[in-house]
């Protein structure tokens, strides 16, 4: 049986919705194997970096709290999935965007039989991956770039889907932060009696709504660069894929 392309991309946002929102390993899966029969997914490499980036701006937001470094850890124990999920979700939206887009396809097509001979073309793996060295592949991956962040501006596609994943799963864990980080006692040898104290007071409401912010800034940056990598990516397969 043939699916019309409406119903398989129906198929696919519910399989997403599922690995998002329900943490449905198996939806995850399905979907991969879907892309796989779809487009020959072979270049599939999300880095999962958004969280160290959260982490460290975290600490900046916290400065000068003593604990500070124990909230970012604690905040990255309890969203790194969530924010795992997130990326790579974005990273094969970008990819598959990217192979199915003609224009670049095309043009990057005809760069790589400019540079190449066809039985290297055949007998390659990966094409202008890794490999930006050239100006011509370096101003492609710059309008690509700017394409992308006029069609966001236009859209706001990406923003809304990250903006309402993060109100949907993480907001609410950062909020309930205080509940989730033990107090830790610390002496101060700096007086003359023994000092025990605190390591910090409970985050505040402030505080608490500081972090998310940052933490929506940072993972709303981060998609963009991931989802710009994977495209970039889907467009250098498809062009292998031509001659496998």
């Amino acid at each position: 049986m043939v699916l019309a392309k409406g119903e398989l991309a129906q198929i696919y946002q519910g399989l997403i919705y599922n690995f998002l929102y329900n943490n449905d390993i198996n939806s995850i899966h399905i979907l991969l194997n879907l892309y796989d029969i779809e487009i020959h997914m072979s270049n599939i490499y999300p880095k999962y970096r958004c969280i160290r980036e959260i982490k460290k701006r975290i600490n900046k937001v916290l400065f000068p709290r003593r604990n500070r470094q124990l909230v970012s850890n604690k905040v990255s124990m309890l969203i790194h999935e969530d924010i795992d999920r997130l990326e790579l979700t974005l990273y094969l939206i970008g990819y598959k965007d990217g192979y199915y887009d003609n224009k670049w396809v095309n043009l990057l097509e005809d760069i790589a039989i400019n540079n190449y001979s066809l039985e290297e073309v055949y007998g390659r793996k990966f094409l202008f991956h890794y490999d930006t060295s050239k100006k011509e592949v370096q101003k492609v991956i710059r309008d690509i770039s700017h394409e992308i962040d006029v069609r966001e501006d236009n859209t706001s596609r990406l923003n809304d889907f990250v903006y309402t994943y993060c109100e949907k799963v993480v907001k609410k864990k950062i909020y309930k932060l205080n509940s989730y980080i033990d107090k830790q006692l610390t002496i101060d040898y700096t007086t003359k009696r023994l000092d025990i104290r605190e390591e910090g007071p409970m985050l505040s409401s402030k505080e608490l709504n500081n972090i998310y912010k940052s933490i929506l800034k940072t993972v709303k940056k981060n998609m963009i660069s991931i989802y710009k990598e994977a495209y970039w990516f889907g467009i250098n397969d498809r062009v292998l894929n031509r001659y496998s």
